[in-house]
């Protein structure tokens, strides 16, 4: 394939890669996608919309609700890095990859090996108790009953994941806007990029005799600006690759 032929090239001239995905890298992994066309941030939960229960807000009025919501939609311990992930693993062992830059939340990428991993949305493995801070793991998680809370001192335990209405964890944000900026191959895969701040960082990579990649089956607003766009499978372009070195 003349595409994919394209992108090992780019890949083999690089120096520093960095690869800002979404929830399209996971798909193959068997997490769905939320903000496609089927996704679940287009369906009503009675009358309230994921997006409502994801927030801050709702988390501290409604814990119960969100809890309900959060364990049956949002977590899925039986998801296994998929060829993708592995391949990003591998380009970052090989010394090829300088950053990745994720929206997703699963820490898959993690769980495959890589370790210059920017989780922009936060990790459904991280979680805290809101008073007293102490860390759980998400097997505690999955066992607790209704809300989870603080064996130590009852608080209420929160995700580690960025709620509707919170910022961004600022050295997580930085740390990825600098990699974006220094990279000579940046690859954007798997993301409408619709979702912000998220998508704005993208405005850090300079371009100019650097190249932007764009790997996606739908269109997306970085294409126009991209040196190669491929319409296709993350999953089975990314296995495609070489690691040449």
């Amino acid at each position: 394939m003349e595409q994919t032929a394209a992108l090992q090239a780019m890949i083999d001239r690089a120096k520093r890669i960095v690869f800002f995905g979404g929830a399209g890298v996971s798909t193959a992994s068997g997490i769905p996608d939320f903000t496609g066309e089927d996704g679940l941030y287009r369906r009503r939960f009675g009358g309230l919309t994921p997006q409502m229960m994801l927030s801050q807000s709702f988390f501290y009025l409604h814990p119960d609700v969100f809890y309900e919501f959060y364990r049956g939609y949002m977590l899925h311990p039986e998801a296994a890095p998929n060829a993708a992930h592995r391949k990003l693993a591998q380009l970052e062992q090989a010394g090829k990859l300088s950053g990745l830059v994720t929206q997703n939340i699963d820490g898959l990428h993690r769980k495959a090996g890589s370790r210059l991993v920017y989780e922009l949305h936060g990790s459904v493995h991280e979680n805290h108790c809101i008073e007293c801070g102490r860390f759980f793991d998400l097997k505690y998680m999955l066992a607790a009953q209704g809300v989870p809370k603080c064996p130590s001192c009852g608080g209420v335990i929160k995700p580690g994941v960025v709620l509707y209405g919170e910022p961004l964890d600022h050295y997580v944000s930085t740390g990825a806007c600098r990699e974006i900026s220094r990279c000579d191959l940046l690859i954007v895969a798997g993301t409408s990029l619709t979702v912000e701040p998220a998508a704005s960082m993208l405005a850090y990579f300079r371009g100019g005799s650097r190249k932007l990649v764009v790997i996606n089956r739908e269109e997306t607003q970085a294409d126009e600006r991209a040196s190669l766009v491929i319409r296709g499978d993350i999953e089975k372009v990314m296995d495609a690759v070489a690691i040449n070195v």
